[in-house]
């Protein structure tokens, strides 16, 4: 199934606001061609695509990267790339594929198109594609099956994360399929059902959305499976200070709506610096975390990312990929207990 698609835009839009839109978005999102076709030259050999996944709604693209030798009974992460990335240079720049060699774990990557978005955006944005069973949340699902048939993974421990657009995909992931995900980590990303509370995309990413935290929290419970009632994902956020593109609200969203499914408060139970970043954590009544947000003090839209051979160290910096000292992907794997 083919669906044309505008990038983020509301369907009431004019053309001459669609244009003054798109042109904007593509102003502050599209990285340059050049830097993004050598990103994905340089993973071609290890990130393979599989076809035949399934039905896939959504008309999806899949991708993976499943290190040598990696025995079964092994972790599964689904990394979703931001708005014009492309999925093998978004799993490398990241830092995952280079965990998943070090730690033993596969990584999905799934792939968004021109012909679904005219940007490359996963529609978090639209309810055909973020409602269990239908759409692009529908193939990603598919995705997580095909894995986990083919490598023998854990099924109680798959984890899904991205970026951006991704990172609001990440939140239908698990608010859609919490029987699924163990956990989930947003960067720069928004709440589950942001757009439809806000009215529109560009509210929620540039102002927010009113709305409570038990408002939040009912979004979730209505999307998950009839009668569910846990365990629900961890969730873990990252949010540049300074972005500008996904407004630092959307992170204090994600912590009312998360934390209110869990059963927890909005204050936080510990606080620190993790790279000279704030960092805060949130629990439940029994102790354990529910909720982590790490706020990367001037930071602009874009994943985090730490080159170098350091333990703590990962990922390559690109456009949207920010060299910030802290690697956003070694921090959420070792939350998940991957390495």
């Amino acid at each position: 199934m083919t669906k044309t698609r505008v990038a983020m835009a509301v369907t009431a839009a004019t053309p001459l606001r669609l244009l003054t839109l798109l042109a904007a978005l593509a102003a502050v999102l599209l990285p340059a061609p050049a830097a993004q076709a050598a990103s994905a030259r340089s993973v071609q050999a290890a990130v393979q695509e599989v076809t035949g996944f399934g039905s896939n709604p959504g008309a999806l693209r899949m991708y993976r990267y499943v290190p040598d030798g990696l025995p079964a009974g092994r972790p599964v992460v689904v990394a979703l790339h931001g708005c014009t990335q492309t999925a093998p240079g978004y799993g490398t720049q990241s830092g995952w594929t280079e965990l998943a060699d070090r730690w033993g774990f596969s990584v999905v990557l799934p792939g968004q198109t021109t012909a679904n978005n005219i940007s490359s955006c996963f529609n978090w944005f639209q309810t055909g594609d973020i409602t269990r069973g239908q759409g692009e949340a529908e193939s990603i699902r598919q995705m997580v099956d095909r894995q986990l048939a083919d490598t023998g993974a854990d099924r109680a421990r798959v984890y899904v994360t991205g970026l951006s657009a991704g990172g609001g995909m990440t939140s239908v992931m698990m608010a859609g399929y919490p029987d699924r995900f163990a956990a989930g980590g947003v960067v720069a990303g928004l709440p589950y059902g942001c757009a439809q509370a806000a009215g529109s995309p560009y509210l929620c990413m540039y102002v927010g959305a009113s709305q409570t935290a038990g408002q939040w929290g009912d979004r979730v419970r209505a999307a998950a499976p009839a009668g569910y009632a846990g365990p629900w994902p961890r969730l873990t956020v990252f949010q540049g200070t300074a972005d500008y593109t996904v407004k630092p609200v959307n992170m204090t969203d994600l912590v009312a709506q998360w934390t209110n499914v869990q059963g927890a408060d909005r204050t936080p139970d510990a606080e620190d610096t993790v790279g000279g970043y704030p960092h805060q954590v949130y629990t439940d009544a029994s102790g354990a975390t529910v909720a982590e947000t790490y706020s990367i003090t001037g930071m602009g839209h874009g994943q985090p990312v730490d080159p170098g051979t350091g333990a703590a160290q990962c990922g390559t910096a690109a456009a949207y990929v920010l060299d910030v000292d802290l690697c956003a992907a070694y921090r959420m794997g070792r939350a998940w207990g991957l390495g």
